[in-house]
């Protein structure tokens, strides 16, 4: 039987010289033409005995950089679409509070009280004007609700007022009380060290109510607009908010890769990571995203899906490939597989490069997903009958 470096070499693409003779450029460039993806993941496996411990990280940023990034998909250019952000039923909710407080002219606490009780959507102007999430409101609420008598709203609550459903009495007292401190800066004490500020500092509440009122007469220039995107970051809320479905889309696309291909696989959970060690033997917790097995139930590959907007965080997550190495290789050298989107993994020295290393560079990403099908155990699992 040949040995790894044998197979490795006998894999090379037609007249590339041989590893022993390539430098860091020349074995770049004969990963980025390799005539298939075996042929790739052999290469990059040869790294380490080709090249002294002090130059992989340059050898494997440097693959990830030319073959790997061209393939990151642009998903920062789209958002996951949610109709609580439309405009027109904001805008209605905007009308009814500027109507119901005389242009925010009416703004004590049982002006508040009762814009609330009459037109319970206005809460969420109200809580954006003073630049809270549903989340944060509630929490205020514990900081008045006790001097009240009532108990403080909790997140589902303010998002219920928000959709209309009328509040008691004492809620609704319970959220202008917050509003009307918030908005006089008796809310909250003074920042707690140098460096940090009120979220009502800002351009549109800096003075209060009257700037609410000036701006809701003359409208908010558009320099203020763009200003409170560069520090609250466009669609930055919806992106919090839809993060769970930024996760899954690698994953639902994985799965529906798999599923059309018919490749038995396991996607894993928190509900079934004692039956993925129990079955297959994985140890590591949590558990790759996916395991594939063949007929007789044995493990043939793991896979992890990663998204990564920003440099740091691929980062942070490139460190998880590394222990799912160590697990692949405990089970006997179980191919690992990553499949990444998000421009943070254009960084390349600390991020995808160590990905690549610890994938072997089965690396893909959702332009290149069904070019996974081509590498090892796929080929054969598509072909077997089950």
């Amino acid at each position: 039987m040949p040995s790894t470096r044998q197979s490795c070499l006998s894999a090379l693409p037609p007249g590339v010289e041989t590893p022993d003779s390539m430098t860091i450029e020349e074995t770049v460039e004969a990963v980025a033409v390799a005539a298939t993806w075996d042929a790739r993941i052999a290469l990059i496996r040869l790294i380490p005995e080709r090249f002294g411990t002090a130059s992989h990280q340059e050898v494997y940023a440097a693959i990830a950089k030319q073959v790997y990034v061209p393939n990151l998909a642009p998903d920062f250019a789209y958002v996951h679409w949610r109709d609580d952000y439309e405009l027109n039923p904001f805008q209605a909710a905007y009308d009814r509070a500027s109507a119901l407080t005389n242009e925010f002219a009416s703004v004590s606490q049982p002006d508040l009280r009762d814009a609330i009780l009459a037109e319970p959507c206005t809460l969420r102007v109200f809580r954006l004007i003073l630049g809270f999430t549903a989340q944060e409101f509630a929490a205020a609420t514990n900081l008045v609700a006790e001097v009240l008598g009532t108990k403080p709203l909790t997140t589902g609550r303010v998002r219920s007022i928000e959709a209309g459903r009328v509040p008691p009495n004492t809620m609704a007292d319970c959220c202008g009380r917050v509003i009307d401190l918030a908005m006089r800066g008796e809310l909250f004490r003074d920042a707690p060290t140098a460096g940090v500020r009120l979220k009502t500092e800002k351009p549109d509440t800096e003075d209060g109510w009257e700037t609410i009122r000036r701006y809701a007469l003359s409208g908010v220039p558009l320099s203020v607009f763009l200003h409170q995107r560069l520090y609250g970051g466009a669609f930055r809320q919806l992106l919090d908010a839809t993060s769970s479905d930024r996760g899954d889309i690698l994953e639902d696309a994985v799965a529906d890769l798999f599923t059309r291909n018919q490749i038995p696989y396991v996607r894993t959970g928190s509900n079934n990571q004692e039956e993925i060690a129990s079955r297959f033997g994985i140890t590591v917790k949590p558990a790759p995203d996916f395991v594939v097995f063949d007929q007789t139930n044995t493990l043939r590959a793991m896979l992890e899906c990663k998204g990564a907007n920003d440099g740091g965080t691929a980062r942070d997550k490139a460190a998880r490939f590394r222990g799912l190495r160590v697990e692949a290789a405990r089970l006997g050298g179980v191919p690992l597989f990553g499949v990444l989107a998000g421009l943070g993994w254009a960084r390349t020295a600390d991020a995808l490069g160590p990905v690549v290393r610890d994938t072997d560079g089965r690396v893909f990403t959702i332009p290149t997903l069904l070019e996974m099908l081509t590498v090892q155990p796929f080929p054969v699992l598509t072909e077997t009958q089950f």
